[in-house]
């Protein structure tokens, strides 16, 4: 059984306003999740440093990033970076470049958890809905165009408030939901924003949002999480 997890941190502030990275990493490792998909990872101005310190990732919690080709200093690009436990096998890693008129685009990794070959995707989609589509398809183009047949997790915060349309039905016609619920506001959650999805070669065991009274002060978003196994 694996555990994955999407999580928009929302660069460690916090609903009271602070950054606050160690709270962050408390949320992290609540969760314990084999691979994190995390968006808003990044400062967003100057030299775009992770909103987590590297050392305290390293110093106080069971992940490393995964590498992607990027700035020095930040976790992932655009705000997307990938986390995963210490054992686990990073095979390749690549950015995803996305269509849009504001700064956007994906991470995926090629990876090894327990002996399991996993392609997972993380993602930020666009507020507007006609991008957030034009990104689904450049995403499923990607995905389409590699080789090699691997069990596919996609995740992340795809700004999508219809509950079946827009960009949903676009990534449905390949890709499974996992029922995580809804996870916007963090305080009162409200909408269904973030997602994970899997390809064929998976199945979902159960899945869902993570509620603790850290989560819900340390971002806007609560953490969501699936368990997977091979099909």
């Amino acid at each position: 059984m694996i555990l994955v997890s999407s999580y928009n941190m929302r660069k460690a502030i916090g609903s009271d306003r602070r950054r606050r990275p160690e709270r962050t990493i408390d949320v992290l490792n609540e969760i314990g999740a084999d691979v994190i998909a995390l968006q808003e990872a990044d400062r967003r101005f100057g030299a775009r440093l992770s909103a987590i310190p590297l050392h305290m990732l390293d110093e106080h919690t069971d992940y490393k990033p995964v590498p992607f080709d990027t700035r020095s200093g930040s976790l992932g690009w655009h705000g997307n970076a990938m986390l995963v436990k210490k054992n686990v096998e990073i095979v390749e890693s690549e950015l995803v470049h996305l269509p849009s008129l504001e700064p956007r685009g994906a991470v995926l990794a090629d990876l090894k958890v327990d002996g399991v070959e996993l392609r997972v995707v993380g993602m930020h989609l666009d507020l507007s809905g006609l991008w957030r589509r034009r990104q689904a398809h450049a995403i499923l183009a990607h995905l389409a165009a590699r080789d090699g047949e691997i069990g596919t997790v996609l995740m992340g915060d795809l700004n999508e408030w219809s509950a079946h349309g827009g960009c949903l039905r676009d990534f449905a016609h390949h890709h499974r939901f996992a029922d995580c619920g809804r996870s916007f506001h963090a305080r009162r959650p409200i909408a269904q924003l973030d997602r994970i999805m899997v390809g064929d070669g998976l199945d979902i065991v159960e899945s869902g949002a993570h509620v603790s009274s850290t989560a819900r002060k340390a971002s806007d978003h609560l953490p969501i999480w699936a368990r997977i196994k091979p099909a």
